[in-house]
């Protein structure tokens, strides 16, 4: 038995190729899904198996799109009811790849119809030798059961028996391979190692030292990060089955005046995906900023309307193709054009531009000292928010902006605060679309106020690799 992981950084997920000697398995796929016809390629192998463990909340699966370019099978949860052609799983089914036999268990918690495959490698033992776990066991943690409305608590409690009765069951030398790592919003602290064995999570998980069940329902149902607006969209195109990429819109290049004649449409919203910094500078007004040098593909899918189309702004033509990539991810496919030349043929063509004032570390402490007539909104999570901030900030999440823009002060300076520049200059471009005049984001936000010493540092934004809400 031969596994090769596949993890794509922003979103933090782990899709897996399983060979053996001519024919292999790919689980949990991502929509782009060349790497695994690739990687088959070079090994010799034929994809004959797909293998979902559940409908995934965080991301649009790809297991349409392989099976038109393969030929191959598309396994999933019978619970799930999926639309699309499957062989439908459940309870005790078993399937064999070569001498690899795939056990199916049901895992529900993380979702309702959740599965996990239990390989067993019968060229080497009678043990099982590899978990395909999905969302509900992590490195460190479990899938948060949090994610359907008014069932928490029943998906909590049926995730404690999945965890305690099925899966912990298995012997600690079984190799634990999760869709997700450390940055997904799936669970709420995973670990930075992106494999574990049972044994391991048995030992250090603390989620599964929690030996009651009560106590477990309550741990997984209190101060959880908030769930993104994609998720449940997400969750229903994996179910129906995604539409395949090549029937998405084309993406054209646009000049400037053509762009701007189609930002006025009803139904057409502009994102700009370049630095915050460069997007401070100049950038067309009403844009909303995604920086793609954050995390680029959770908070497109969470701010942005799905059913409108959008045109980007980037630095250059492959920037704008890595960008619909990205949205292509988390489900938003009507990417129609990007601004070609970028906003210098913009401002060459003449057209207006709008801008949002950089301050440093020195320039916010300067303001804040002096006290200054300023609103300084904070749009970390609570969690980071309670570790560490500068006395008198209000907390709102970037998201939250959208609605939660009434309760301020649209004539006073308004400025904002992340970890670093990205989300802040998101939600700066929010409140712009609200009628907000006098704002400013801070550069490096709280990394660089506590690295000029103003502040303590923040346990969050210190361990790159450690969990995360939102950052």
């Amino acid at each position: 038995m031969y596994i090769q992981q596949f993890f794509v950084k922003g979103l933090a997920h782990s899709s897996y190729l399983v060979a053996g000697a001519s024919t292999c398995a790919i689980v949990d796929p991502r929509r782009d899904v060349h790497l695994y016809i690739d990687a088959a390629e070079d090994m010799g192998m034929e994809i004959t198996h797909i293998l979902e463990t559940h409908l995934h909340a965080d991301f649009v699966s790809g297991h349409m799109e392989l099976a038109e370019k393969t030929g191959a099978t598309i396994y999933a949860p019978k619970a799930g009811d999926s639309k699309f052609d499957h062989v439908a799983l459940a309870e005790g089914d078993e399937f064999e790849i070569e001498d690899m036999v795939f056990r199916v268990v049901d895992v529900p918690g993380h979702t309702p119809e959740h599965i996990a495959y239990v390989v067993t490698d019968k060229s080497r033992g009678d043990d099982a030798a590899a978990l395909f776990c999905g969302d509900t066991l992590f490195v460190g943690d479990v899938g948060r059961p949090d994610l359907f409305p008014n069932r928490a608590d029943e998906l909590a409690s049926k995730l404690f028996d999945s965890l305690h009765n099925t899966l912990m069951t298995l012997p600690d030398s079984c190799m634990v391979y999760p869709a997700h790592g450390a940055g997904s919003l799936c669970g709420r602290a995973m670990g930075a190692m992106r494999t574990s064995t049972i044994g391991y999570e048995r030992k250090y998980n603390a989620a599964l030292q929690i030996e009651d069940r009560q106590e477990f329902i309550k741990s997984l149902t209190t101060n959880m990060p908030p769930a993104p607006d994609h998720f449940s969209r997400c969750t229903k195109i994996n179910g129906l089955g995604p539409t395949l990429l090549r029937e998405t819109p084309t993406m054209e290049p646009l000049p400037p005046r053509e762009f701007q004649e189609q930002t006025q449409r009803d139904n057409t919203l502009v994102l700009d995906v370049r630095s915050y910094s460069t997007f401070g500078g100049q950038h067309v007004p009403g844009a909303y900023h995604v920086d793609m040098g954050g995390n680029f593909a959770t908070f497109a899918g969470w701010i942005l309307p799905p059913d409108m189309d959008i045109l980007l702004v980037a630095n250059h033509e492959t920037e704008a193709h890595e960008a619909r990539t990205w949205l292509r991810r988390v489900g938003l496919d009507n990417v129609v054009g990007w601004l070609d030349g970028g906003m210098f043929e913009w401002a060459k063509a003449g057209l207006p531009s709008s801008h949002v004032a950089i301050l440093s570390s020195h320039e916010l402490n300067e303001m804040v000292c002096e006290g200054n007539a300023t609103q300084l909104i904070d749009v970390r999570s609570p969690s980071e928010f309670e570790m560490n901030h500068i006395e008198g900030a209000i907390n709102i999440t970037a998201p939250d902006l959208r609605t939660e823009h009434s309760h301020l002060d649209q004539n006073l300076a308004t400025a904002l605060i992340c970890s670093t520049g990205h989300r802040s200059s998101l939600g700066a471009s929010l409140l712009a679309q609200h009628g907000f005049k006098k704002l400013y984001n801070i550069a490096g936000g709280m990394t660089g106020y506590a690295a000029a010493g103003y502040t303590g540092e923040c346990p969050l934004c210190i361990i790159p690799h450690g969990p995360r809400f939102l950052g």
